[in-house]
């Protein structure tokens, strides 16, 4: 049985809050889809040299992986990818620039977006630090590690 994508993409969608990408999905599936791809891709690269499954054996052009994946990798890549949407949207200098008429206020606020976005970004990227080291930690096989 083969992981379509858009099961990985759903989970990802339960863990952010963007009407942006919401209405593209309502507006297109398609292009959605080709649109988060790319963070999923990202999330892949992060997560592949730990995975207790093959992450390449895939086809991106069905969008699916050509094994069933657990529900633990799933969440996981889900997760990851929050991580690149979240940096794209620390990045992103437009969504710094608020409407706001007062320029002392808009200056505050412009910062303080920034810096909160930020501030989220990097404990996103400690929680996940610390999700990929756990399931590792679990993965080991303890019993050889001090054989001879």
């Amino acid at each position: 049985m083969a992981t379509a994508y858009s099961d990985i993409f759903d989970l990802f969608m339960t863990l952010v809050d963007d009407y942006r990408l919401v209405a593209l999905y309502q507006s297109n599936v398609a292009t959605f889809e080709t649109y988060v791809q790319s963070w999923l891709i990202f999330a892949i690269v992060d997560f592949q040299d730990i995975c207790d499954q093959d992450l390449t054996d895939r086809n991106d052009t069905t969008r699916t992986f050509n094994i069933d994946l657990t529900d633990e990798n799933k969440v996981i890549l889900s997760e990851l990818m929050v991580k690149y949407w979240l940096n794209k949207e620390v990045q992103d200098k437009l969504q710094m620039n608020l409407t706001i008429t007062d320029s002392d206020f808009k200056h505050y606020a412009e910062s303080q977006n920034y810096r909160e976005k930020n501030a989220a970004l990097q404990v996103l990227i400690e929680n996940t630090s610390q999700r990929l080291l756990s399931y590792e930690y679990k993965k080991t096989d303890w019993t050889t590690i001090f054989e001879p």
